[in-house]
Formats: structure tokens, sequence, C-alpha cells
């Protein structure tokens, strides 16, 4: 079992910048696939960024790429999400979630909501235009 916190939301305004943390205990940390997903009021949740378990691979959504960087430390059990230039748009609860099963093996599977195991309990972020 994992648990997943996530911290580092807040208000901001456009053009700025926040870094969202996800800290995770339980299994060993290095061992699975972490996702970033955001959702929006009356929206679905999606994807956004993701990595693998040794930090090598990462996949993006397309409006994100350029914008926002995600990677992990192993030894502090963390994976982090930078976001530069916010827009908006990028309003949303963002969660963090875990692939025990290390199925996101490429960017289709890595962004399905539903390869994913344990969720956190989410942090909003709100930017202003």
């Amino acid at each position: 079992q994992v648990q997943l916190v996530e911290s580092g939301g807040g208000p901001v305004q456009a053009g700025g910048s926040l870094r969202l943390s996800c800290a995770a205990s339980g299994r060993p940390f290095s061992s699975y696939v972490v996702g970033w997903f955001r959702q929006a009021p009356g929206k679905e949740r999606e994807f956004v960024a993701a990595i693998s378990g040794s930090g090598s691979t990462v996949w993006y959504e397309e409006s994100v790429k350029g914008r926002f960087t995600i990677s992990r430390d192993n030894a502090k059990n963390t994976v982090y999400l930078q976001m530069n230039r916010l827009k908006p748009e990028d309003t949303a609860i963002y969660y963090c979630a875990a692939d025990l099963q290390n199925r996101g093996l490429n960017y289709a599977l890595a962004s399905r909501v539903s390869l994913y195991d344990y969720w956190g309990q989410g942090t909003q972020v709100t930017v202003s235009s």
C-alpha cells in the first residue's frame, strides 16, 4: 500500500510559478510510475505529467510541455511538478497518483486515470489573470 500527500498549491498570478510536491510512503518509491493529474470544476480529471520509477522517462500533456517539469528524488520519496508561466486555464485541483504495477510504459498508458492504484487528496492551484 502507498500513501501520497500533495503540497505546494495556492494562489498565483498568471505568468507566475509554483512547485508541487508529492510525498510518498509505503512501498519502495523507486519501483513505480508516478503521475500528476488535475481536475477543474465541472470537468473530468485529466493527465498532466508522469515519470518512471528511475526518473529516466517522463511524459507530458501537450498543453503543459515547455512550461511544466516533472522530477523525482527517490532518496526523499518525493515527486515534484515545477509549473512555470502559469495560465488561468491551469486552475484546478492537482493530484498525484501511483502506478504500483508499473504498467505506464508509454504515454498512452501513463496518461490513463484508470491505470493508477493510489491517489493523494489533491492540492488546489488557482491562477488569476
